[in-house]
């Protein structure tokens, strides 16, 4: 687009945004709107029918080529691996020579009819494809004709809009004279204009459309017959075609059986085709049961040394005595066994306990007690532990603390060997509980 070019379509913008949103007044010719309906639908179909017959003509080309390399890989998948290192008898030369004598002598066939179809091919782009590419350039023509009518349209509106509003003003000064004589020199100007080239397409557009009908039909009539051709050279050429590989009397299923033989039930007799997983499900990769500090098994831990004249005892063996070292803090993640879960084990019951509770589950429940007064319920006493360590957070949920912190504990178990819930600064997670102690 040149800069001058540029300059109309800004001009012109505020006057295209009121007729897309229908503000104002705008010129509007039912003959010229029809005329443009239809030529867009001349336009969009031309442009389909240049597609799809190009598409046609390459599926027949890419069809025969398909079948060539279809003859070509079977050809190689029935040659001999003998002299291969993978070939246990690499000696002995096996290969199905019938095989590779029907794909060459199918190949031959193919590739005649590839030559002889090449003249029907070519009339299809010289007839239909290359007639519709030239109908496109001169619809394209045509577009670029309707677009500049569009655009006068647009100037004749916006000009006549300036009149009319130079006109209805009431008090006019010189300015305002000057300016309403160069209104109605624009408006005369883009009068012509628009005129021009708004008749020109309703007078021209009719006629496109009949001489598209005459080009439609004889263009419909040679690819109808250049598509019989086609599959007629197929057919015929097809039904000459005899190679002794194949047996043409018997049916298609049963042909392939007789052909197959017991080929499958060897294959499945191999042990590499009947490989399958098992159907265990994977245990999971993170999450689960979270581990308990006190290992299942003693852990790999430094020894005393020879001169010690008692065998040294790991700590981990030892879960009564803490060390209360605070360079040497006990491990607060020890892996275990898969085991060696924290699951609750499930017992059988014996039948009294079956009778018992089958009995309680009998009786009515009691109502509920009323509420205490509040001069009889007795303060909550709670519970703090003292860190003995630093304990930095290892996972998400875990609480951070300093030796000395003084921890509220939340929920904890009789075991310090376990994890414990406590809350610090506002703050709740999990610690291990074999670095704290609790306070009497």
């Amino acid at each position: 687009m040149s800069f001058r070019g540029f300059q109309k379509s800004v001009i012109r913008a505020p006057q295209q945004l009121k007729s897309k949103f229908n503000i104002g007044e705008h010129t509007k010719d039912a003959i010229y709107i029809d005329a443009e309906r239809r030529f867009q639908e001349l336009e969009a179909e031309t442009k389909h029918l240049h597609d799809e017959s190009k598409k046609y003509f390459e599926a027949i080309n890419g069809m025969l080529n398909h079948q060539i390399e279809f003859s070509k890989a079977m050809t190689e998948i029935y040659k001999p691996i003998s002299g291969r290192m993978s070939d246990p008898d690499s000696l002995v030369v096996h290969g199905n020579i019938e095989g590779i004598r029907a794909c060459e002598e199918y190949e031959a066939v193919v590739k005649e009819l590839q030559e002889t179809l090449a003249p029907e091919l070519e009339m299809i782009d010289s007839r239909v494809i290359r007639p519709a590419n030239e109908l496109l350039d001169v619809i394209k023509v045509i577009r670029k004709t309707a677009t500049k009518r569009d655009h006068k349209q647009l100037d004749y509106d916006r000009h006549r809009a300036t009149l009319k509003k130079l006109q209805e003003k009431k008090d006019k000064t010189a300015k305002d004279e000057k300016a309403l004589w160069k209104a109605e020199n624009d408006v005369e100007v883009s009068t012509q204009e628009f005129n021009y080239f708004n008749d020109l397409l309703k007078d021209e557009l009719p006629k496109l459309f009949k001489l598209e009908r005459e080009f439609i039909q004889p263009l419909f009539q040679s690819f109808y017959y250049m598509q019989l051709n086609i599959f007629y050279t197929l057919h015929e050429r097809m039904q000459r075609c005899d190679i002794g590989y194949f047996d043409l009397t018997l049916d298609i299923e049963e042909a392939f059986q007789r052909k197959r033989g017991d080929i499958q039930e060897q294959a499945e007799k191999l042990s590499i085709v009947k490989f399958k997983t098992s159907g265990m499900k994977r245990p999971p990769k993170y999450g689960g049961a979270r581990p308990t500090i006190e290992a299942s098994q003693p852990q790999g831990l430094l020894e005393a040394g020879p001169s010690s004249s008692t065998p040294s005892v790991p700590a981990a063996t030892r879960p009564w005595q803490r060390q209360e070292s605070p360079e040497n803090p006990p491990p607060p993640y020890t892996p275990v066994l898969a085991s060696t879960s924290h699951a609750p084990s499930v017992t059988s019951p014996k039948p009294g306990s079956l009778a018992a509770a089958a009995a309680v589950k009998s009786k009515p429940k009691p109502p509920p007690p009323k509420p205490k007064p509040a001069q009889f319920q007795a303060k909550k006493l709670v519970e703090t532990v003292t860190a003995l360590y630093d304990y930095t957070a290892q996972a998400e949920g875990d609480l951070t603390f300093k030796a000395g912190d003084v921890i509220e504990i939340v929920t904890r178990t009789k075991n310090e060997n376990e994890w414990w819930t406590g809350r610090l600064n506002g703050r709740e997670g999990q610690f291990p509980g074999n670095y704290v102690k609790v306070n009497s």
